[in-house]
């Protein structure tokens, strides 16, 4: 889900915007304050990220939740329930979505000509969410007609934004005639005097926690088993390791002669120009590196593959749309120069993290 253009509409609204690339329990524990904005496919919270979360926004500030789907912890903790509309005899899905205050408004509702599932909110606690924006499946007279896909809700002192229809803020829909004033109906909402930190580790495809220790540390009983697991460990080493402590041989790993032959493939290559050729070479490995990850081993021009690519990779059909164009584009072309070359490396490398 490309975000390029909903950033700079963000840009242009005058707020310092601060990009984190690291765990929201992580950042939070600067205690910054402003406008902490989340916009992924998922956003798959857990109960202690919810809480360090929650208790950040009590304290004055704001956040800005855009998802298709939220984590149970999240859900519950703010007595929501999220649902897909279902299409009707028609069979397509391609959303309208409108904002309901009336200084926001346009005369009709903006438009996502594409197919695309639309969540919305099926279970709301009236007394604490407000509805700010709703979508449909098709066109309605009154947004009584629609379904609540936008809410704000009171925090302590901050306030938390929720949106279930996060490809209103992608390329897609935002480049197409004015649906752009969707989006800056929505960042109204926000104050912009203070920072916005803009969420950039919750992006599809990192949103595990890659250290054990967190979930160790952050859980009371296994903290203190992790500890005396480690005291234990420093008792016996210095009381019976070294009494019983038999030699070790050591043993000299084998060298990787696969890795050097491929290294030196490429600086034969890269030493004769001969660009293309290794670009080719890059290309038939990515494919080897698809069928052995994700098992996939169709043609790519299927949509049934692509779906499934998207689904088990955590990237966006758009995404790899692009990927295979760039592919393409090399192909046909007689000769790339060292630039398109390194353009290629840059993408495989950013498809594989």
């Amino acid at each position: 889900m490309g975000k390029f253009y909903f950033l700079r509409i963000l840009g242009d609204t005058g707020v310092n915007l601060e990009k984190v690339d690291v765990p929201p329990f992580e950042f939070l524990n600067s205690e910054p304050g402003g406008t902490y904005f989340f916009l992924n496919n998922y956003l798959d919270f857990d109960k202690a990220e919810v809480k360090k979360i929650l208790n950040w926004v009590e304290e004055g500030n704001t956040v800005f939740l855009a998802a298709s789907y939220f984590s149970e912890s999240l859900r519950d903790t703010l007595q929501l329930e999220t649902s897909t509309l279902i299409p009707g005899g028609n069979f397509t899905s391609r959303p309208y979505v409108s904002l309901v205050n009336k200084k926001l408004q346009q005369s009709n509702a903006w438009h996502f000509d594409h197919d695309v599932n639309l969540e919305y909110f099926s279970r709301i606690d009236t007394l604490k969410h407000t509805i700010l924006g709703v979508g449909s499946l098709k066109e309605y007279r009154s947004q009584e007609e629609a379904y609540p896909l936008f809410l704000h809700s009171e925090w302590g002192k901050g306030n938390i934004y929720i949106h279930s229809f996060p490809e209103a803020f992608s390329n897609y829909f935002l480049l197409k005639e004015d649906n752009y004033k969707y989006a800056e109906g929505v960042l109204a909402y926000l104050d912009n005097k203070g920072p916005v930190y803009w969420d950039r580790y919750y992006k599809t495809g990192k949103k595990f926690h890659t250290s054990p220790l967190y979930i160790l540390l952050n859980n009371r009983a296994l903290k203190w088993a992790y500890y005396f697991i480690l005291i234990g460990a420093v008792l016996f080493i210095i009381f019976e390791g070294k009494r019983k402590q038999r030699p070790v041989p050591v043993v000299e790993p084998l060298k990787n002669q696969t890795y050097e032959y491929s290294r030196t493939i490429a600086d034969l290559y890269l030493e004769q120009k001969q660009y293309k050729a290794l670009a080719l070479k890059k290309i038939d490995h990515f494919y080897d590196y698809i069928r052995t990850r994700y098992r996939i081993f169709s043609a790519w021009q299927e949509e049934k593959t692509l779906r499934e690519l998207s689904q088990k990779s955590g990237h966006s059909i758009e995404d790899i749309n692009d990927l295979r164009a760039l592919f393409t584009d090399i192909s046909r072309k007689p000769e790339i120069s060292k630039e398109e070359l390194r353009e290629l490396n840059e993408k495989i490398d950013s498809y594989k993290q």
